[in-house]
């Protein structure tokens, strides 16, 4: 598995909810209590985004095709104009029940309508923090022929109800959310984390596959570059002026990321948590964990849990 999808695999939970708006002008609406990622797809017409966290945000422009990508943010607006005065607000506890035929289009349809597609990613822990980093808090994908495409299978899917539907739906927006992450990061004007520029460098990227798909194996940098057939010396300095740290360095930032997520979610011992993470000795991990989250790993599960 490779690492961007290691990342949404370990980072979501399965119970995305999609909805289909249609507006006519002028309308405006703002989503509070926003969850940790929002996908939003223009399908028709035109609208604009502000983030209204912060009140020096300028609106955004998005035209038929264009996905938004928001992370980051308590509450954003979606609107027909800029100007036109907030009118809705929407809530997560205004949503409908969930059940697998839950009503999911809201708007009239008529002619001069706006037509949105809305997903809301609920994420949770350490790792999704990895993921949202390589975003900003509002990120625009331009309309291409790529996304396009799954956009109109996803609009096709929503105009109507069927057994099975929240299956197709959640999948269908997966890939919507993974297209538009790759066009982000491809960008030659996006900052994204240098161990996603990293990807792309022959071996290196090879190597970060490897250590993602299993991170509790007994790694060192001798063995990393052999399986991508560079010499050590040759590996290291590369892996290091790419990623921005050594390679046994991001292996253990990694783990602790995965430890970190455990010990919040689950009730495993410290140990089983130490050895499913690489560490035989429960010791040693937890003096790696303290160094990395300024906490022995049991005094950082009841700070979480408590807060």
């Amino acid at each position: 598995m490779d690492v961007l999808s290691d990342l949404l695999h370990r980072a979501r939970v399965t119970n995305a909810q999609v909805r289909q708006l249609v507006r006519r002008p002028p309308w405006s609406t703002t989503f509070a209590d926003a969850p940790p990622l929002t996908v939003v797809a223009t399908l028709g017409g035109r609208a604009t985004v502000r983030l209204d966290d912060d009140p020096q945000a300028a609106h955004v422009q998005l035209a038929a095709g264009d996905i938004a990508l928001i992370s980051g943010t308590a509450q954003y607006t979606i609107a027909d104009s800029p100007e036109t005065p907030p009118q809705v607000v929407v809530r997560d506890a205004d949503a409908p029940a969930r059940h697998p035929l839950a009503p999911r289009t809201r708007g009239d349809g008529l002619p001069g309508a706006t037509t949105l597609l809305r997903g809301a990613y609920e994420l949770r822990g350490d790792v999704a923090e990895r993921l949202l980093g390589t975003l900003t808090p509002l990120a625009v994908v331009p309309a291409g022929p790529r996304t396009r495409a799954v956009l109109d299978l996803l609009a096709a899917e929503t105009a109507h109800e069927a057994p099975g539907q929240d299956a197709v739906l959640e999948r269908m927006l997966d890939l919507v959310l993974v297209l538009a992450l790759r066009e982000w990061c491809a960008r030659q004007d996006t900052r994204v984390p240098s161990w996603h520029r990293a990807l792309a460098v022959p071996a290196i990227g090879d190597a970060l596959r490897l250590l993602h798909e299993n991170p509790a194996r007994r790694w060192t940098v001798a063995e990393l570059a052999a399986k991508v057939g560079q010499s050590r010396a040759t590996f290291a300095a590369h892996f290091t002026a790419a990623v921005g740290e050594p390679p046994l360095g991001y292996l253990t930032g990694w783990r602790m990321t995965l430890a970190a997520d455990q010990l919040r979610d689950t009730d495993r011992t410290v140990a089983a948590v130490a050895r499913d993470v690489g560490y035989e000795d429960a010791f040693a991990f937890s003096t790696a964990f303290k160094r990395a989250r300024g906490a022995s790993p049991a005094n950082w599960r009841r700070a979480q849990r408590s807060s």
